[in-house]
């Protein structure tokens, strides 16, 4: 947890996809210290045509290598937010390529009756986790 969904045009081979997920956990990892097997991701590819991701005014120029990551996940501190945006950054375009300005994240916050991780039990309000 966080769970971690991605959004990219299709067209990217197998390999860079590892490399792609893997970068992203690593930051996640990283930023949030949480445990290594803490990894749920979902890599979801759609046609480039299917995909607008303007800049919102700010002058950013996207290319075709564009990936938005929607963070689902319990509350986290402004700094946590802040070295996780910087950190998937660096690592994508250091194992992947892809620049900056072609990453784009967004948080939704939710709570800890908000997860199961399975057997019918909400794991945090349990104390399982």
């Amino acid at each position: 947890m966080p769970l971690i969904k991605i959004h990219t045009a299709r067209g990217r081979g197998r390999e860079e996809i590892d490399a792609l997920l893997d970068a992203i956990h690593e930051a996640m990892v990283a930023a949030f210290k949480v445990p290594e097997r803490d990894r749920y991701q979902i890599l979801m590819e759609h046609e480039p045509t299917h995909i607008r991701a303007l800049d919102t005014g700010l002058s950013i120029q996207r290319s075709a290598a564009f990936v938005l990551l929607e963070v689902v996940s319990r509350p986290r501190t402004r700094d946590e937010k802040m070295n996780f945006y910087a950190g998937v950054c660096a690592a994508l375009e250091a194992r992947c390529g892809i620049a900056p300005s072609d990453v784009m994240i967004t948080f939704v916050i939710n709570s800890d009756d908000d997860w199961s991780f399975g057997l019918g039990r909400a794991q945090f309000v349990t104390g399982d986790l």
